[in-house]
């Protein structure tokens, strides 16, 4: 027997209308965080990047492919490990669609991992992924973003991340960064971590609107039931 109110159909409607208000409330609350977001100060990046992808070597620059802004997704995969993170994958999946789409809105997007580039092609391969994906193996920036952990501070149990001192757990961790261009200049614009990019998980969101939601409640950690989309049972 099912544990929950079971109505009418005029009550579900009137409680439906209810939360209604309450939905839209949230989304003129997320419009007016974005306009805040947006109208945020910019640092301009001094440092030179350089990046190893298909394409051969690219400066951060060229990453925008001509475009203005670039959104980066810092994916977790360290160099001596022989697949990437499982978490970062489950959001990897949507991101082949996504891309004609941001170009329409003069938007280039690149996933950035400090993995050698055999090992990324190798894995995207896999995955049937065809989304840029690019090596940061040879410079500073993953560590520069916060998305690396140093040997010595996973010793420590303590790394910055997310703008905070806050425990260790590997290598690697997630986030998203954003870039501006304007010529031969480039800004830092926002970047996201942690719970900051449950946003951009579209599967997540479907979920939410389920009776029984994510279903992750009683499992530590949260995600995991998650798997690479090949290791599910069929």
């Amino acid at each position: 027997m099912v544990e929950h109110a079971v109505v009418s159909e005029a009550e579900w409607v009137e409680a439906r209308k209810r939360f209604l208000e309450k939905e839209k409330e949230f989304t003129r609350a997320r419009d007016a965080l974005n306009r805040e977001r947006r109208a945020l100060p910019w640092v301009k990046v001094e440092k030179a990047y350089t990046f190893d992808g298909p394409d051969g070597t690219e400066t951060l620059a060229q990453l925008f492919a001509g475009k203005k802004q670039l959104i980066v997704q810092h994916f977790m995969f360290d160099p001596g490990w022989n697949a990437a993170c499982k978490s970062c994958s489950f959001w990897a999946d949507g991101f082949n669609g996504y891309i004609p789409h941001l170009a329409q809105r003069d938007t280039a997007f690149v996933s950035i991992s400090r993995a050698p580039l055999e090992k990324l092609d190798a894995f995207k391969k896999r995955m049937g992924w065809t989304f840029k994906w690019v090596s940061s193996l040879k410079n500073d920036f993953n560590r520069d973003y916060q998305v690396t952990i140093t040997p010595e501070e996973n010793a420590s149990g303590e790394a910055y991340y997310n703008y905070r001192m806050s425990g260790t757990f590997g290598p690697e961790r997630p986030g998203i960064s954003v870039f501006y261009r304007d010529g031969g200049d480039v800004y830092h614009t926002y970047s996201c971590y942690a719970r900051g990019l449950d946003m951009l998980n579209g599967a997540y969101h479907y979920l939410d609107l389920t009776p029984k939601g994510r279903d992750e409640d009683d499992l530590h950690p949260r995600m995991t039931w998650v798997r690479l989309h090949d290791e599910y049972a069929k």
